[in-house]
């Protein structure tokens, strides 16, 4: 053998060097997940006795006037998608409101109406605000300046429930969920890959991992149809 030669690891060793490894990112991504996974179990509870679980919904409505100004405004957009539809021979606007006319919302009535398309008609605009745990609607009367506005609060369960369900949460809840289940997944992997160094000092290990399987795989197959 040249006097050179890179001498071969042994088996202690690569055993200790993939223990090391293995425990940090294990401990990292139980460290990056806990919290939001706490959260998902809860709500898979909530969830699964949603019938169960009384909800009481509070409706707050609010009218005002919208001016003159902002009306013309909103009665100018209009004539504009009218004519851009004419050209391109298509039906149904879907734009956002005027920017002015959301500031004024802003300062109005406390509403945040962002890029949120509305359904355009000659007679009014109608925008839907769906989010976490309620709804709400605005709807402007391009005529007379009606404006009248609804929220519909279905409480904190509600709430949280839809957070578990990615329901009316944006793009940054959406990318959080993702980067959450995927710390999620190196949290269950290195696990694994943990018992599996650690199981030869523990025989029941692969035992009770396929009974954490065998069960809910019976379940699946014997009591849904």
């Amino acid at each position: 053998m040249s006097e050179f030669a890179i001498p071969k690891k042994s088996d202690q060793q690569r055993r200790s060097f993939w223990l090391k490894h293995l425990h940090q990112w294990h401990w990292i991504s139980s460290g990056l997940c806990i919290i939001a996974m706490l959260l998902f179990a809860a709500t898979g509870i909530t969830l699964n006795h949603s019938a169960q679980i009384e909800a009481h919904p509070q409706v707050t409505k609010k009218t005002t006037q919208v001016p003159e100004q902002l009306l013309a405004q909103l009665n100018s957009q209009l004539a504009e998608q009218k004519k851009t539809q004419q050209k391109a021979n298509v039906h149904g606007a879907k734009d956002p409101l005027p920017l002015p006319v959301r500031d004024w919302l802003g300062k109005q009535l406390s509403l945040s109406v962002g890029e949120q398309p509305g359904e355009w008609s000659k007679e009014e605009v109608y925008v839907s605000l769906p989010r976490p745990g309620g709804d709400a609607w605005l709807r402007i009367d391009l005529e007379s300046g009606d404006l009248e506005y609804e929220l519909t609060d279905r409480g904190w369960v509600s709430y949280f429930n839809d957070l578990h369900k990615g329901r009316n949460t944006g793009g940054a809840w959406a990318w959080f969920i993702d980067i959450f289940a995927v710390a999620c997944l190196v949290f269950c992997i290195t696990g694994l890959f943990l018992l599996q160094l650690h199981s030869g000092n523990r025989p029941t290990t692969w035992p009770i991992v396929g009974f954490g399987l065998l069960v809910p795989l019976l379940l699946a197959i014997v009591l849904i149809h």
